[in-house]
């Protein structure tokens, strides 16, 4: 077997292991669909196993509100570097964030369009879809559609996630809740 022919079939073992996916490809296992999974690393090893299977776990946990997903992605010295007013520091931050989207948007859905391992860190873009049904502070939801775009760039250490820095297109999102105005 050639060494390119021996990598390949590692980087698909790999993949179906982690329920990861080769480039131009789509998977989707317990709700969580990834479409492109990218890694630095020349083939997979246990260090790289446990970082995408903790992130894996952190998208599963947004994709469907499940606590246990995040209790097994991050560690208890998470921190959220892009922490927004009102959310707590640490691992309460993430769950709160999803218990109060989750009343605004009950039937809250992640894919992860690509996510990109470079030794400890992770980027991963993700669409956010949904239905404005519940109540987001004052505001009743009528069923409006939600469809909006986020980037995460993730440390994990240990098969944990340490560190996230996080930006989201909430201009997009409160347009579509009807909470601001679309531009002129």
């Amino acid at each position: 077997m050639t060494a390119a022919i021996h990598h390949f079939a590692r980087a698909a073992l790999f993949a179906a292991a982690l329920g990861s996916i080769p480039a131009g490809a789509a998977l989707a296992a317990d709700g969580l669909t990834i479409r492109d999974l990218v890694m630095s690393a020349p083939q997979p090893d246990a260090r790289s196993d446990a970082t995408v299977r903790a992130v894996r776990a952190f998208y599963d946990f947004w994709n469907n509100g499940d606590e246990a997903y995040l209790k097994q992605a991050i560690s208890d010295r998470f921190t959220d570097h892009t922490l927004p007013a009102g959310r707590p520091q640490g691992p309460e931050g993430p769950a709160f964030a999803s218990r109060a989207f989750r009343i605004a948007v009950p039937d809250l859905g992640v894919t992860v369009e690509k996510m990109i391992v470079a030794g400890d860190y992770v980027t991963v873009h993700m669409t956010f879809t949904g239905h404005f049904s519940g109540r987001f502070g004052d505001t009743a939801g009528k069923g409006q559609p939600i469809h909006f775009i986020a980037t995460d760039l993730l440390k994990v250490v240990d098969g944990r996630i340490t560190d996230n820095w996080h930006i989201e297109d909430n201009l997009t999102l409160f347009q579509q809740m009807g909470l601001a105005n679309a531009a002129p």
